[in-house]
C-alpha cells in the first residue's frame, strides 16, 4: 500500500476498504445516516484521517466499528483493504454473538428473501392477515 494523501473522502475510503461494492452505495449509506465518524453523522465528502472511528450500520446485523489505520482511495485486493482499518474488540464480539444467534435460532417462516413464497406460506400469510383484521 503506497503512502498517499493524509486524508480522503469518506465514501471513497468506505469503497476502498470494501465495506460497500460501489461508491454510489457508500454515498447512499452515508446520506441515509448509516455511517458515523467519531460518533457524528457526516456527509460523504467528509475527510477521513488516520485514527478516526468509523461506525457502519447494516440492516439485520450489529454495527461494525473500526479505527482507520491507513488512508487509501484506491480499491485493491481484500488483503490490502483489511489493512486500512482495525475493528474494535466490542464490535468483533457483537458480530460473533450475532453470528452464533443466527446459527442457533431458526429463521422465521418465509424468511428466504430471495425466493417467492410457497403456496403453503401464502396460505399462512392470508390466515394471519384475516385473524388480525378481526
Amino acid at each position: 500500500m503506497e503512502d498517499g494523501p493524509a486524508r480522503v473522502r469518506l465514501d471513497k475510503w468506505l469503497w476502498a476498504a470494501r465495506f460497500f461494492r460501489t461508491r454510489a452505495l457508500a454515498t447512499e449509506a452515508v446520506h441515509g445516516g448509516r455511517v458515523h465518524v467519531n460518533g457524528q453523522r457526516v456527509k460523504p465528502a467528509r475527510d477521513v484521517r488516520e485514527g478516526d472511528e468509523v461506525q457502519v450500520m447494516r440492516p439485520g446485523s450489529p454495527a461494525t466499528v473500526v479505527i482507520v489505520r491507513c488512508i487509501s482511495g484506491r480499491r485493491g485486493p481484500a488483503s490490502e483493504a483489511r489493512a486500512l482499518y482495525e475493528e474494535t474488540p466490542e464490535s468483533l464480539k457483537a458480530r460473533e454473538t450475532a453470528r452464533l444467534v443466527r446459527r442457533v435460532v431458526p429463521p422465521p417462516p418465509g424468511a428466504d428473501l430471495g425466493a417467492r413464497p410457497t403456496k403453503r406460506d401464502r396460505r399462512r400469510f392470508d390466515d394471519a392477515r384475516r385473524r388480525s383484521r378481526g
